[in-house]
């Protein structure tokens, strides 16, 4: 049998049983950023930008959404001070909730975009191998990982190095599982961020599949509210 089933549904069963406070507290700040007119803004690194574009503008997910595109696509991620001068460039606001994926959470470049982000007010929120980036030393010249820069951390519960499964005749792990982990993690946030804003009156603002009549026009009538910022570095 094909571990790869069972790994994933384990993980699954592991982030709903752990996950719960910190998805309820990440889904509060979310839905109080958009009721404030602010924006949920996502950065990762590399394969964790997947993580990322579970946040931002995808079908099912809200429209006052942006991915963080650092220029260099992580290609500089472990040299100091990229981060620092991107942020500079960020639209980044006080109203605004920003998520930074990284398994690690060692790296000099997430860590600085959640340093930047805080100073600029926003509430941080890191998706993280919580268990592993605690046995990780920072690689930035502050010493702390990305975990101990956040307001709220979301353990994606991958065990160390990501990889879940174990195979006869190799030596090492296979099969990374954090991108499953975290846009589980995500969908569930966005479940219950819809949730609490439809309990206090509003309408969550949620992107339509364009591939359904009519679902193009309708998210670019939602669009216009947020069309100043969403297409702004």
């Amino acid at each position: 049998m094909n571990p790869v089933f069972e790994t994933v549904k384990n993980l699954i069963d592991d982030v709903e049983r752990t996950q719960q406070e910190a998805i309820e507290k990440a889904s509060i700040a979310c839905a109080d950023a958009i009721e404030k007119g602010g924006m949920l803004q996502a950065f990762g690194s590399g394969h964790s930008e997947a993580g990322a574009m579970e946040v931002a503008h995808r079908a099912g997910g809200f429209i006052p959404t942006k991915k963080i595109v650092e220029p260099a696509r992580g290609s500089y991620e472990g040299i100091e001070g990229v981060g620092t001068n991107f942020m500079k460039k960020v639209d980044i606001r006080d109203t605004d909730v920003v998520f930074i994926i990284s398994n690690s959470g060692r790296n000099p470049l997430p860590i600085e975009i959640a340093i930047g982000a805080k100073k600029k007010g926003a509430v941080v929120i890191c998706v993280t191998a919580l268990e592993a980036s605690k046995k990780l030393t920072s690689k930035h010249s502050g010493g702390k990982n990305l975990y101990q820069l956040s307001d709220i951390i979301l353990d994606n519960r991958v065990p160390d190095g990501d990889c879940g499964c174990t195979l006869e005749g190799y030596d090492s792990a296979i099969c990374g599982m954090s991108m499953i982990t975290t846009s589980v993690i995500i969908q569930a946030i966005t479940y219950r961020t819809a949730e609490i804003l439809i309990s206090r009156g509003i309408t969550p603002p949620i992107y339509k599949s364009q591939n359904i009549d009519g679902g193009r026009e309708f998210n670019e009538s939602l669009e216009a509210k947020y069309f100043d910022r969403l297409y702004r570095i």
